[in-house]
């Protein structure tokens, strides 16, 4: 006898290198949930509760090279820690819907295909820190690097990497995508705005069963 399949968590990750329009889709699509009578958590990573926006300032302010890559990921990690207990799994306890700019996936593309550091370790961590609150879909807006970087209206650690490094990044998100292809969906973020939301609702249609 099969067993039946497990309803996705209603928490949906907004994934992609620099400049593909993430906060952009992320306001849209919570606009149509709302719409609908939906509650709806936004949040976003690094970041979303007190102690995590700390974090955040340490990743995104300074040098490109501030960090070891295993210091960067152990912060990433603690950050999410306190943004997954005092933020996202509440939330959805209570029937909410979570949307997440970027997640644990951000943390395997860049500091794992971007820096090289080991995945499994990282797949570890991710196992102890994030355990059963995996997104129920995880959408990565994809655009070639140049035209990201080229869009990206801050100038923080992480878009002063080089492309080189962004080019690892969009190769990363791919890659993940390739893996898990039930839990992610890949949108071509070169189309203009509306196109691309219209895109994630069809996205958010499929996987929750739900009109947009």
């Amino acid at each position: 006898m099969s067993t039946p399949a497990q309803t996705p968590l209603r928490f949906v990750t907004f994934e992609g290198g620099e400049g593909g329009g993430k906060s952009t889709q992320l306001r849209i699509l919570a606009d149509a949930l709302r719409q609908t009578g939906e509650a709806v958590v936004t949040t976003r990573e690094p970041g979303g509760a007190p102690g995590a926006e700390e974090i955040r300032r340490l990743l995104v302010e300074g040098e490109p090279g501030r960090w070891p890559a295993e210091a960067e990921a152990l912060l990433h990690f603690a950050a999410r820690a306190e943004h997954l207990a005092k933020v996202i799994r509440p939330a959805l306890d209570a029937g909410q819907w979570v949307l997440c700019d970027r997640f644990a996936d951000s943390t395997l593309a860049y500091q794992g295909y971007g820096q090289g550091l080991h995945l499994a370790w990282l797949k570890q961590l991710r196992a102890r820190v994030v355990g059963a609150t995996e997104p129920g879909l995880t959408l990565i807006l994809d655009l070639p690097v140049k035209t990201g970087l080229g869009r990206a209206r801050e100038q923080q650690r992480y878009e002063r990497m080089g492309h080189a490094f962004h080019e690892k990044l969009q190769a990363g998100f791919l890659a993940i995508a390739k893996e898990e292809p039930t839990r992610c969906t890949v949108i071509d973020a070169t189309r203009p705005i509306d196109a691309v939301a219209a895109a994630v609702r069809a996205a958010v249609a499929k996987r929750f069963g739900v009109q947009l």
